[in-house]
């Protein structure tokens, strides 16, 4: 009699189990329902509206460099030769950076070697960034999520790697900070893997704690999205998607973000540029709980287009520099002293999306393509097949055109300017 009792009680709770996974299966297979107020696409980028051909709908700026010359000077005035400004001032209002702007660096830290962004030229922008016409006043903060997992140890990134992506080999992310920071500027790193775990509110909220704000789970692509806020070691409260807190209010339009991604191929999803470099603003190790879920922790979501949802809900980079000074067209994302391959050339563009395809097209696979003979399916921005860059790209852009911004991957509707 006992044994029955427990039989029947031991059916009882698996029944219960199937119950609830089944629940949580199929609630996640629902439409979603209508998004709240907090899940308007975010309205603190207002991107200028560059006077260009008929047609053409975005611009990307190429310059050679190394680096450690010129490079990024030329690459700006070539800019403001075709009317986008790097600094606003009174004579240029429609310009990018105002003189006491929070201007933050999206880095890629997660990788040694020549898997980061390369250090020379976050040194070189950051010096771009303190010439402003008027003075700065604000700061420059350098940032990314490695997650405290994978990277080059499997425990996440750093901004002070024994083997960077220097020319000398040596210079790290956080010895350009303490040398400016010795000339007296503001300038400041923050690695989020120190708190990617840490699950916080709002500074509104009265909580001061660093962290990852987590959203409510958005269906359309999979992604729950989470973003960081934190405190600078100047004491500059920042939210990511909101802007600067000051104890009252945020002022949303003093941060500005420039995304630095590195182009290299990648195993799972063919290309990493600037579209996938905004895994580094998210949490993943806060989606986690959503795995049983399909698509539901944030890395998983790339493919469904997630990475468009994190850009357009959160906060859309003022402009979008693609480090190509050394890529990796082999493998991924991780790149090595001795797989990577110098093409010495930056490329500057407001839309990170053609940014992605006229780089991988004419930069990258031209290269994987004469390493290996061939070029790869999952590589191809024409792609359509599930699990390729280009399906999930042009999921990507779907989210951003859905929040307003007028981007392309049509390279007939780009326009490229060459030095």
């Amino acid at each position: 009699m006992k044994e029955k009792r427990i039989i029947v009680i031991s059916l009882v709770v698996m029944l219960a189990i199937i119950a609830v996974f089944t629940t949580v299966i199929i609630v996640g297979l629902r439409p979603a329902p209508p998004l709240g107020d907090s899940f308007v696409p975010a309205p603190m980028t207002n991107l200028p509206r560059l006077q260009l051909l008929e047609g053409i709908i975005s611009a990307i700026f190429v310059e050679p460099t190394d680096g450690t010359d010129d490079g990024v000077v030329q690459l700006l005035a070539s800019m403001q030769a075709h009317g986008l400004y790097f600094y606003q001032t009174e004579d240029t209002p429609d310009g990018l950076i105002a003189s006491n702007d929070v201007v933050l660096l999206q880095i890629n830290a997660q990788w040694a070697e020549r898997g980061g962004t390369n250090v020379d030229l976050i040194a070189r922008i950051t010096e771009a960034i303190l010439a402003h016409p008027d003075g700065f006043t604000g700061e420059v903060v350098i940032a990314d999520n490695g997650q405290a997992q994978h990277g080059t140890y499997r425990r996440g990134g750093s901004l002070d790697w024994s083997r960077p992506n220097s020319a000398c080999r040596s210079l790290s992310t956080l010895a350009v900070i303490n040398a400016f920071q010795a000339q007296g500027y503001r300038v400041t790193g923050s690695l989020w893997d120190e708190f990617t775990a840490v699950r916080v509110q709002e500074f509104s909220t009265g909580d001061y704690t660093d962290g990852f704000v987590v959203e409510n789970y958005l269906r359309s692509t999979g992604l729950e999205i989470t973003y960081p806020k934190f405190t600078t070691e100047f004491g500059t409260h920042v939210s990511f998607r909101y802007g600067i807190w000051n104890g009252e209010h945020f002022d949303t339009d003093r941060l500005k973000v420039i995304n630095l991604p590195v182009l290299k191929a990648h195993g799972r999803f063919g290309q990493t540029g600037a579209v996938k470099g905004y895994m580094g603003v998210v949490s993943d190790r806060l989606t986690r709980i959503h795995a049983l879920i399909p698509a539901g922790r944030a890395h998983f979501s790339v493919g469904t287009g997630g990475m468009g949802t994190q850009m357009a809900y959160t906060r859309m980079p003022i402009l979008n520099i693609m480090d190509m000074i050394w890529i990796g067209p082999d493998g991924g994302p991780a790149s090595f002293y001795s797989t990577a391959v110098a093409t010495n050339l930056i490329a500057a563009s407001l839309d990170p999306v053609a940014l992605d395809v006229w780089t991988t097209n004419h930069v990258l696979i031209p290269e994987t393509e004469r390493l290996r003979g061939r070029q790869l399916a999952s590589m191809n921005p024409a792609g359509t097949e599930p699990g390729t860059f280009g399906h999930w790209l042009r999921l990507s852009l779907n989210e951003m055109l859905a929040a307003g911004y007028n981007f392309t991957m049509n390279e007939s509707e780009m326009m490229v300017v060459f030095p």
